[in-house]
């Protein structure tokens, strides 16, 4: 290398060397904050706001069961159920009106839920499994069946107090033609506006459910109150609850009828 080449090298001037910046000078600054996922901006939430609304809307509506087979619900509320009634029988359950199945099927008592049929059953007051279909053949058991108040409803709730008094009337008045030996009422609400209409007093708190003292007006009829059969009773729930009722009235019909109670009957499966 030529010394003319070497001295243009070494006539570079030297470069300053960077100068440190004092720590106090740094110590109130903080480093840049990074950009996370912080709310959205507000079009945004907006938006997705809108998309939910449209998703609920959009939620397909429960598919209502057809229990009537497109009976009109306004048709069945015309409908009344027939008593079965005939003179000098030994037990006439007393209902309070038809509800809309009652009025639908044409027979008493039908719904799947209600304990009726079962604890006849399972008290012997019938010798075999029978549904409301066969209402009408408990006479030949000796077993009637009749409302408080003839008009179909969709829930008993449905009807007023004085319509239930005057039903009573209706009853009494039945019951006076008919003169079976025990009028069982099938529920505390239906025996309290017979009271109340021909007794004078409305039933207490501490009511005792079985025999009453007093006799349907105008008769020698025994008056027997059992819980309500249907499932919604919540005092006795379930059909093992409500069999000792039924039991109770087998017991009573044959005391009135000179039957000696068989010591020797099968025992009763509560459980069922």
């Amino acid at each position: 290398m030529s010394g003319g080449a070497m001295s243009a090298a070494n006539s570079v001037p030297p470069q300053p060397l960077p100068q440190e910046v004092p720590m106090e000078a740094t110590a109130g600054k903080s480093a840049p904050k990074k950009r996370g996922r912080g709310r959205p901006p507000k079009a945004k939430q907006a938006k997705q706001e809108k998309i939910t609304d449209t998703m609920k809307v959009e939620k397909k509506p429960k598919r209502k069961i057809d229990r009537f087979k497109g009976t009109p619900e306004s048709e069945l509320l015309l409908r009344t159920l027939p008593d079965h009634l005939s003179p000098n029988l030994d037990i006439v359950i007393i209902g309070i009106n038809p509800g809309l199945m009652a009025a639908y099927v044409g027979h008493h008592y039908p719904g799947p839920g209600n304990h009726l049929w079962k604890c006849l059953y399972m008290s012997r007051l019938i010798d075999r499994p029978m549904t409301a279909m066969d209402d009408f053949k408990l006479i030949n058991n000796g077993i009637g069946f009749t409302n408080v108040v003839e008009r179909t409803t969709p829930g008993s709730k449905d009807l007023s107090r004085k319509e239930m008094m005057e039903g009573a009337k209706i009853l009494v008045g039945k019951l006076q033609k008919y003169q079976p030996r025990i009028a069982a009422f099938n529920g505390k609400s239906i025996y309290d506006a017979f009271s109340s209409v021909f007794f004078g007093k409305k039933l207490k708190k501490d009511f005792m459910f079985g025999q009453q003292p007093d006799l349907v007006p105008g008769t020698t009829t025994r008056i027997f109150v059992m819980p309500s059969s249907s499932a919604r009773c919540a005092q006795f729930p379930r059909a093992q609850d409500k069999v000792q009722f039924c039991l109770r009235l087998k017991r009573l019909r044959n005391e009135l009828k000179g039957i000696q109670e068989d010591r020797d009957i099968e025992e009763i499966n509560l459980s069922c």
